[in-house]
């Protein structure tokens, strides 16, 4: 928990990607991008899909950047096919995508919509044929409203409904897809959704919000219960988003700051996972009766396959008594690289959190699920798209990440957040991830630099494997 010396050197992306040491990866890696239903798909009233929270939320004046909405966003409900090619382009193996739970399930519960299920199998043989992994998440935050309207994540009976229908997802895939994930970034849920009131539903309640985040977890365990009771041989992991957490100063106040951040934004979500139940230091500082009843610790830490990483910036914190919980300020750093998010640049981070994920916690095998950098795009007169400042992002962390791996992290994939530009929640369609730039009038899709930077390290990859072999 000490503070990170800031990066001054700045070297060229060629000379960055030279220094990842690609043979510290194993050869079977997954060269993975990312992306998620509600913020690409579109089509939300097609096909007898219905409402999800974010649909409310996202139409809800004041709450998105622009007033944006995920209605069309960059319309793979109909490019699917054309998305793929563009994998295909890049040279990725795997794909890790979200299961629209409205589109399966438009009530939550209740009559399957077999054409919600019809597109999701069209859209795993469409990958499969192009030979790409599929690595399917089903909870990537749009609840149907519905459910919403019962209670929404701090009411039990939804982490129920969420097992059924991981079940009626699983029973489909299950002869075509292994790799399985429960939920995508609980913390985002819970913390975000319910307590800081920024995403869906939009609430600012801290026994609501400790309420979701205890179910959630229970549903991830429920979950993976039914995953593997319809797939034999699945793999089944859950995805948190970390930060290394950093004390403003040296003073006792700050170091417990840090401390309780660490516990908030990493501690909570990894330590019920891993059978050592919810931390105590944390149940004492929300003051919330968490909803507990026997076995259900058992069932959160359900044994994983894998875990999943997503990590994007580091965090530095002081003490603040006059805070929300966890009572923090967030400090800004000066003369530190940050992205187009305003977020610090710290590709240390993403290692030491791989090394903390396997000397902690013992975990077996690791993905980094979401990696990436929003930075303003500008498509030239001749139509490329050159972003020098993502591919230096993107080299310093798969560095990173080899480093780790190099370590003994056992490293088996990289996800780049995103495959495509998107709907990216509040903010709107302002801030673009994507190694693919879209252009949301004519929705045209054009390789950025750094998905072509992306295709050459996951070639030089390939290349290196295939010598070893």
């Amino acid at each position: 928990m000490t503070g990170v010396p800031e990066n001054t050197e700045r070297t060229s992306v060629s000379e960055r990607f030279d220094r990842i040491d690609l043979a510290a990866l194993p050869r079977d890696f997954l060269w993975g991008t990312a992306t998620s239903a509600y913020q690409i798909e579109g089509a939300v009233a097609q096909d007898g899909r219905g409402p999800s929270i974010w649909d409310t939320f996202s139409h809800t004046p004041g709450k998105i950047d622009n007033d944006d909405h995920g209605d069309v966003a960059a319309d793979h409900y109909h490019r699917w096919r054309e998305d793929i090619d563009l994998m295909r382009r890049l040279g990725t193996n795997a794909y890790r995508l979200s299961i629209a739970w409205p589109r399966v399930l438009p009530g939550g519960d209740g009559p399957v919509n077999a054409r919600g299920l019809d597109f999701y199998d069209e859209l795993i043989d469409g990958l499969l044929d192009a030979g790409i992994t599929p690595s399917v998440t089903l909870y990537h935050w749009d609840l149907p409203q519905a459910l919403q309207d019962r209670g929404g994540w701090p009411e039990r009976d939804t982490a129920e409904h969420f097992a059924a229908y991981a079940s009626v997802v699983a029973e489909r895939l299950a002869d075509r897809v292994t790799h399985w994930t429960t939920l995508n970034e609980p913390l985002c849920s819970a913390w975000i959704g319910h307590l800081e009131g920024k995403m869906a539903p939009g609430w600012t309640d801290l026994t609501a919000a400790v309420r979701a985040s205890y179910h959630l977890l229970l549903g991830h365990g429920l979950a993976a219960q039914a995953i593997r009771a319809a797939v034999p041989g699945a793999q089944v992991g859950i995805v948190n988003n970390l930060s290394t957490v950093h004390p403003a100063s040296d003073r006792p106040e700050d170091l417990a700051a840090a401390r309780r951040m660490d516990g908030h934004t990493n501690r909570w979500w990894l330590d019920p996972v891993h059978g050592r139940g919810f931390p105590e230091d944390m149940r004492a500082l929300y003051g919330v009766e968490l909803p507990e009843r026997p076995g259900d610790l058992e069932t959160i830490a359900a044994p994983l396959d894998w875990l999943g990483l997503n990590y994007y910036f580091p965090q530095t914190v002081a003490d603040d008594p006059a805070a929300p919980v966890p009572h923090v300020d967030a400090i800004r750093r000066p003369l530190v690289p940050r992205t187009g998010m305003d977020w610090e640049v710290d590709a240390t981070g993403i290692e030491t959190l791989l090394l903390r994920l396997t000397e902690d916690y013992g975990v077996r095998k690791l993905y980094v699920t979401e990696n990436g950098s929003s930075y303003p795009d500008v498509v030239r007169p001749d139509g490329t798209v050159e972003d020098p400042e993502r591919q230096d992002y993107l080299v310093q962390h798969l560095a990173a990440c080899a480093s780790a791996a190099r370590k003994g992290a056992p490293l088996a994939g990289y996800f780049a957040w995103s495959l495509l530009d998107n709907f990216e929640w509040a903010y709107g369609y302002d801030k673009r991830f994507g190694l693919v730039h879209v252009d949301y009038r004519t929705q045209k899709r054009t390789i950025k630099g750094s998905g072509h930077r992306y295709a050459d390290i996951v070639r030089a990859h390939r290349g290196r494997a295939a010598e070893a072999a």
